[in-house]
């Protein structure tokens, strides 16, 4: 009985080996490059910001895409960025917009980052927004004095 049962199963797997299989062909486009140029990224991300149906999830979206690269945001792109914030009325988003280009600029943050202070200063003056610094942002709201430094 096991002879036959064996048998069986033996002509049943031999037929399931036979039987073709699709192949199938995987393709993964890690290497291909982008052709976009550095004015049509520009172009692309003030077009995002300037549209007129922007909401505060897309506005944080796109930052959250603009953070992810390795650059700095140029002027122009903050300042269509500011402007949508201005649209949505939603301040405490604007500066938060300003800490991360302010972390974006790394190591050399008083380099670059005093510079798109200066670029985007008239925009500023225009919205309303006061940078992190003049809120006070950038040092500590509960830091006590050291205890050796007190005599």
């Amino acid at each position: 009985m096991f002879r036959t049962t064996a048998l069986r199963m033996h002509s049943l797997v031999k037929g399931a080996m036979n039987v073709s299989k699709p192949s199938i062909t995987t393709t993964r486009f890690m290497s291909s490059h982008s052709t976009e140029t550095d004015e049509q990224f520009d172009a692309r991300y003030e077009n995002f910001f300037n549209r007129k149906d922007i909401d505060g999830w897309e506005i944080r979206q796109g930052i959250n895409d603009l953070c992810g690269h390795d650059l700095v945001p140029e002027p122009k792109i903050l300042t269509a960025a500011l402007k949508a914030c201005r649209r949505v009325n939603d301040y405490a988003l604007a500066v938060r917009i300003l800490e991360a280009v302010k972390d974006k600029c790394g190591g050399r943050v008083n380099e670059i980052y005093p510079y798109l202070i200066q670029e985007i200063r008239p925009a500023l003056t225009e919205l309303g927004i006061d940078t992190p610094e003049e809120l006070g942002y950038d040092k500590p709201e509960l830091a006590l004095q050291s205890v050796y430094e007190i005599h």
